[in-house]
């Protein structure tokens, strides 16, 4: 039976228990951590595709993905921020589909290998909305940027600045972006915080590599300067460390100015909004960050007598990580003396994050309906690994057993894009939804593919 939906003293309409999504008070996420077309009774569906169907066709480990989640993510950011250049950010999750998807929407596109760049110029994403970053570019990648014509790219180390003018062409100027070192700390876990000093990413204000990049590029007729970029880090659900860090570069802004007379028109803020991953968390929404963000920006230019910039933010996680979920069949149950665990048919070569980061997931069962009460299990992977455990701590029906199915949310980013051949084990397909309608857009990896890499015979 569905249950109720329950409203909060804030007025907030609340996830029921059954799963449904529901919307909430302007600007706060209610949905989280499920897709917005998720439902998961009476059957459990996605993009209005049942789940088991998915199953049943393509087999398990599967990562689903949710078209119409992506493309009303990609609305929200460009509503809440009408006139700053949006890229989405590809190292969270990317194929071609995903590419013409945020084509489709308006965005740009933030890529950060060779890799990425090559499946963005397979779906034809438009050369000119590409920014192009990462601390190490090799000579070939830069090289591969420059031939495609991408729009701009952020500059990381002193180094880069003679190798890449060196690569431009007679007649031709490549926009760059400065990456600054802000030194504000943000990020779910020491891994992924990368704003802070002795981080091997960007440019230090305090040890003078920033100023000593901005003279050497305002040096080479090559390049053309056209603002400052900062990142701070990877799943920050608070708006804080965003306002901060806009008031240390818009100084940097003025700072340029003052130096060499001349003012930069865009002001890049790096990505790093954080999503839900447990019912009882928020991610931030793009409201909230682009209220923050907006205010502090236009406060600390006036401040400083600059004209505003043209905001430049790289959200990834938050556009395709809830879009995602992942099926996944159980092998075994197994009870010790403590623990129960839930073994499936995936693991940590379909999700490293937890084993990576400590990060915490919740499940559902899906395909059967149970009137078992819940008990808290461990779903655990079948990877040779004391630690390939997909999430600690789930209820799930303590019925569970070996043939069910159970879905794991918020499995859009760093997933696909992080998964691995461990144990020479295949990695899952990508299986788009929308509208009733469900297509492969990445097939699985299977025993041909690894076996058609080694060539020692």
């Amino acid at each position: 039976m569905m249950c109720l939906l329950q409203q909060d003293q804030a007025g907030v309409l609340q996830q029921d228990r059954a799963g449904v999504l529901r919307p909430g008070r302007a600007g706060q996420e209610t949905a989280e951590p499920w897709s917005s077309t998720t439902r998961l009774r009476p059957v459990a569906r996605t993009g209005d595709v049942p789940l088991m169907d998915i199953v049943e066709r393509h087999g398990t480990p599967a990562y689903v993905m949710d078209e119409t989640d992506v493309r009303e993510r990609c609305r929200a950011f460009r509503a809440a921020l009408p006139d700053a250049d949006i890229l989405y950010a590809a190292k969270a999750f990317l194929c071609r589909a995903m590419a013409t998807w945020i084509r489709q929407e308006g965005l740009g596109l933030d890529v950060c290998s060779g890799g990425e760049l090559a499946v963005a110029r397979s779906a034809g994403f438009p050369a000119d909305r590409i920014v192009f970053h990462g601390n190490a570019k090799t000579p070939r990648e830069l090289l591969e940027a420059v031939e495609y014509g991408v729009g701009r790219i952020v500059v990381d180390n002193l180094a880069e600045i003679t190798r890449l003018a060196a690569l431009i062409p007679p007649g031709r100027r490549q926009q760059v972006l400065l990456r600054v070192v802000p030194d504000v700390e943000a990020g779910a876990h020491g891994a992924i915080r990368t704003g802070g000093e002795d981080q091997k990413f960007g440019l230090s204000i305090a040890s003078g590599d920033a100023a000593e990049a901005v003279s050497r590029v305002l040096g080479r007729p090559e390049l053309r300067l056209v603002g400052l970029h900062c990142h701070l880090g990877s799943q920050i659900r608070a708006a804080e460390p965003y306002e901060r860090a806009a008031r240390v570069m818009v100084e940097q802004l003025a700072h340029v100015r003052d130096t060499y007379g001349i003012v930069l028109p865009q002001l890049d803020l790096g990505g790093g909004q954080g999503i839900a991953y447990l019912e009882d968390e928020r991610g931030l929404t793009p409201e909230a960050f682009a209220r923050t963000v907006l205010k502090v920006t236009r406060d600390r230019c006036a401040a400083l007598d600059l004209p505003m910039p043209l905001l430049v933010i790289e959200p990834g996680r938050s556009i395709s990580g809830p879009a995602g979920l992942t099926l996944y069949r159980v092998i075994a149950v197994k009870r010790t003396l403590t623990r129960t665990f839930v073994a499936v048919d995936g693991g940590m070569s379909d999700n490293p994050r937890p084993s990576l980061y400590g990060a915490r997931y919740t499940a559902r069962l899906v395909g059967r309906r149970s009137a078992a009460p819940a008990r808290q299990v461990t779903l655990a992977g079948h990877h040779c690994e004391a630690g390939d455990v997909i999430a600690e701590s789930v209820a799930l029906p303590a019925d569970v057993r070996p043939g069910d199915v159970v879905a794991v949310p918020a499995t859009g980013a760093y997933h696909h894009s992080m998964a691995s051949t461990y144990n020479l084990t295949g990695r899952p397909p990508v299986i788009a939804v929308a509208d009733g309608a469900a297509r492969v857009v990445v097939r699985r990896e299977d025993i041909d593919d690894l076996l058609r890499r080694d060539v020692g015979l």
